[in-house]
């Protein structure tokens, strides 16, 4: 029985309960409450996206697995890998190219971007990845998020309009590994300010973020691949217990590792205890593009310029809208990554809702114009116009 103080309403490190915290991770996934993944590893799901494909575009079997992963990642394992989540292997290699020259450039200026968990120097970090590659190479950018499996379960734990940002960890042989944490929101807080928010903020907090990645390479045991803790985001004061040293010798003493494979993608629950593990490798740099997804109803940790992401981006789908390279649910994906695909906040006098009870979104814009052909030009002139509308 877990203990509990009823007239608490808030979480402090001092009373945390290291016996519950092993009591909720010692739970062991039952293979019948997951019946579309295709194995079980170490207690987490495993899915096969290529067996998968057809009910990323069917609307019932769609939902259907969209409620089994968000089942997974609330009150189950908290994590689920995708198998072959990015297919095209071209578009994985080209980002890569694209990342390393961002990452030489980026030394050159500053010397480079700091971790939030790791020593400085362990390894290269690319803070808001998406923007500078959309930058660099749009087709890419394109090609690359045009992914229906990771669209489906951003959706599947945010719901619709969720908001893409990303940051590329590059870990070099002998990179260290990261100490155990929870993510943002409340992960990014001291314990200090952690404690001021009651303790049903710390039951929203996770639910407004998924943290994911995708391999942009082969990430045997051996490199480092993500610490994992199951069951952990379970543990309702773990945003107060993580920074404990009791917690995170238990966490060391019991994560488990799973390998990928290039294009396969891992996601988790933000409040599982995870950490990235130390690369013992003797020649495999471990990139990963970490995908942090906020809800429409939250705020994103990094500020885009997401105007600026359309007009690169607006070309390269139109091409391949027009020319039908791209399917339907892969081209939303990659606008859905790109664009701004919820109506607030907005100035209501100028932008007032419009067939409905909110104004046109970036998203719908964007998508609109593709299927009415519009111009480049013309699709930059009404960009700027709602943007106009939203901040005057």
């Amino acid at each position: 029985m877990l203990k509990s103080n009823p007239a608490a309403n808030f979480h402090i490190e001092e009373d945390c309960s290291l016996e519950d915290f092993a009591e909720i991770t010692s739970s062991v996934l039952n293979e019948q409450s997951v019946p579309l993944s295709h194995d079980i590893r170490k207690n987490i799901p495993v899915y096969d996206i290529a067996q998968l494909g057809p009910s990323l575009s069917d609307g019932e079997a769609r939902k259907e697995l969209m409620s089994e992963w968000a089942k997974v990642l609330m009150s189950g394992p908290g994590v689920l890998v995708l198998k072959s989540a990015c297919t095209d292997f071209q578009a994985i290699d080209d980002a890569t190219d694209a990342y390393l020259r961002i990452i030489e450039d980026e030394k050159a200026g500053s010397g480079g971007a700091g971790d939030h968990f790791a020593a400085a120097g362990a390894n290269d970090r690319i803070w808001n990845s998406l923007q500078k590659l959309c930058e660099q190479a749009p087709d890419t950018f394109l090609r690359y998020f045009a992914s229906p499996a990771v669209d489906t379960v951003c959706e599947a734990w945010l719901g619709p309009n969720y908001q893409m940002t990303a940051q590329v960890n590059l870990v070099h042989p002998g990179g260290k590994a990261q100490q155990a944490h929870r993510d943002y929101h409340l992960g990014f807080q001291s314990a200090e300010i952690s404690a001021h928010y009651p303790a049903h903020v710390h039951d929203l907090s996770p639910t407004l973020t998924l943290q994911g990645g995708i391999a942009h390479g082969a990430i045997p045991l051996e490199s480092g691949p993500t610490k994992l803790l199951p069951f952990s985001q379970r543990y309702r004061p773990g945003y107060a217990a993580w920074r404990r040293d009791d917690f995170r010798a238990y966490f060391e003493d019991h994560h488990v590792q799973l390998p990928l494979e290039k294009g396969d993608a891992i996601f988790f629950n933000p409040a599982l205890f995870h950490a990235a593990g130390e690369n013992r490798s003797e020649d495999i740099h471990r990139m990963v593009n970490l995908l942090q997804v906020s809800s429409a109803f939250g705020r994103a940790m990094e500020s885009i310029d997401r105007v600026k992401m359309c007009k690169l981006l607006y070309p390269a789908a139109k091409a391949a809208s027009d020319s039908a390279i791209l399917s339907g649910e892969a081209l939303r994906a990659a606008v859905s990554a790109a664009a701004e695909g919820y109506s607030f906040p907005t100035n209501l006098d100028l932008d007032p809702p419009t067939g409905g009870l909110a104004p046109e979104t970036q998203k719908a814009l964007f998508l609109r114009a593709l299927d009415e052909k519009v111009t480049e030009a013309e699709f930059d002139r009404q960009l700027d116009a709602q943007a106009l509308r939203q901040r005057a």
